[in-house]
């Protein structure tokens, strides 16, 4: 049944008052007269089901070790809902701390000191931060121009990360940070095909995957034909708002199985108790709350194009198919597009990010920070209520207006 965007809409409920007592880095890291749309946390309270969970484990103490398979058994029958995946691999599943940390650890098991990874840019940022601190070499394969997987620059990427070492591997983003581009199934079937020929093991970040916004379809990587050795991150931290709370899953396809195993015990420890907790009950009684969220994140993007085109029509777009991330062009702005310390270093602002912040005071995420193909853009976080929305994008129009005169 369709859900009406203000019918219980978990973006509309919390005041910017209330919004301002939060203590997480997305309201301290700026003073109180910026708005904050970088980060990607939502301007949303617990949902009902997690809140429940959270209270309970407090009121009874339950607050040790993490035991037993629910988390996994949640996402899969998730999965089999929203996903039409109904062979979701519980016992090839184990707890990790988060996605990143998760995603690591995978490539760890797959990968030795030296070898390549790839990435395709602009991506997540922290992709390059954690693969280069795991003594690991990033390639980059970047998107094409309509901001999709360009398989002829995953090709040449997967020819140069083999020629580095014996065991290469891709990191792919499912959905895709920062664009929000929703692969589909044609496209990751390339990504398998071109990763067999290549010798290349795929590790699919799939943390924004129950985000696929209306018009769009989530597709698992392990779900493709040919993804049989592949691994995928999971976590309920990004849908649910959930960050603070460490918990995710990482699982593996059947030729996987044996790596995964081999996964040091110790990477087991480092989830919280609480996170596990609430992470499957988002998964297991949190889809309506999602729906309601879903609901408005795509009122939301409706809401941003039409402000984008009356406060900055020099800047262009492609709406999202899933995430809450918008990703702008704001390149006709002409903004000098100096960048600092590159990419994978998240809090470094240049070029538009650095003006809307001084001059609009909206923090925003600076688009060089997302490698190649990165500068001259900045990702703006829609998860907000629809004033906070307005307020933001009407004082950047404002703020390129007052910096062209």
């Amino acid at each position: 049944m369709a859900v009406s965007a203000d019918e219980g809409n978990p973006l509309t409920q919390l005041s910017l008052d209330q919004l301002r007592q939060r203590t997480s880095v997305k309201w301290r890291l700026y003073p109180p007269d910026v708005l904050p749309l970088w980060v990607a946390e939502q301007d949303v309270p617990l949902a009902p089901p997690v809140a429940e969970a959270l209270r309970r484990a407090v009121d009874l103490g339950d607050t040790g070790y993490s035991h037993g398979t629910a988390y996994a058994e949640a996402v899969g029958a998730f999965a089999a809902r929203r996903w039409g995946w109904p062979d979701f691999p519980v016992g090839r599943a184990t707890l990790v701390p988060d996605v990143m940390m998760g995603a690591v650890e995978v490539l760890r098991l797959v990968t030795g000191p030296g070898d390549a990874v790839v990435v395709t840019p602009p991506v997540y940022p922290p992709f390059y931060a954690f693969v280069t601190h795991a003594d690991r070499r990033v390639v980059e394969a970047p998107l094409g121009a309509d901001s999709r997987l360009d398989p002829a620059a995953l090709e040449e990427a997967f020819r140069i990360a083999r020629s580095v070492g014996n065991r290469p591997a891709f990191l792919l983003c499912n959905p895709h940070n920062p664009t929000g581009v929703v692969h589909r199934p044609d496209e990751l079937a390339t990504v398998a095909e071109l990763a067999a020929r290549h010798g290349v093991r795929v590790v699919s970040d799939e943390i924004h995957s129950p985000l696929a916004l209306p018009g769009a379809r989530l597709t698992p990587y392990l779900t493709v034909p040919g993804a049989e050795n592949a691994f995928a991150l999971v976590s309920a931290s990004k849908a649910w708002n959930l960050a603070g709370l460490k918990a995710a899953l990482a699982v593996a396809g059947p030729d996987g199985a044996a790596d995964l195993a081999r996964m040091p015990e110790e990477v087991s420890h480092g989830p919280s108790h609480l996170g596990v907790l609430a992470h499957t009950a988002a998964f297991g009684a949190g889809e309506p709350w999602l729906d309601r969220l879903l609901a408005g994140l795509d009122a939301n993007r409706t809401l941003l194009g039409s402000l984008l085109a009356e406060h900055l029509p020099a800047v262009s777009w492609r709406p999202p198919e899933g995430t809450y991330l918008a990703w702008l062009d704001c390149r006709r702005l002409g903004v000098p597009t100096e960048v600092g310390d590159g990419p994978g270093v998240a809090s470094d602002l240049a070029g538009p990010a650095r003006m809307f912040l001084d001059d609009a005071r909206v923090a925003l995420s600076s688009g060089h920070v997302f490698g190649a193909g990165g500068a001259g853009f900045v990702r703006l976080n829609f998860a907000t209520s629809p004033a906070v929305l307005t307020e933001a994008v009407t004082r950047m129009g404002r703020a390129t207006r007052a910096d062209a005169g």
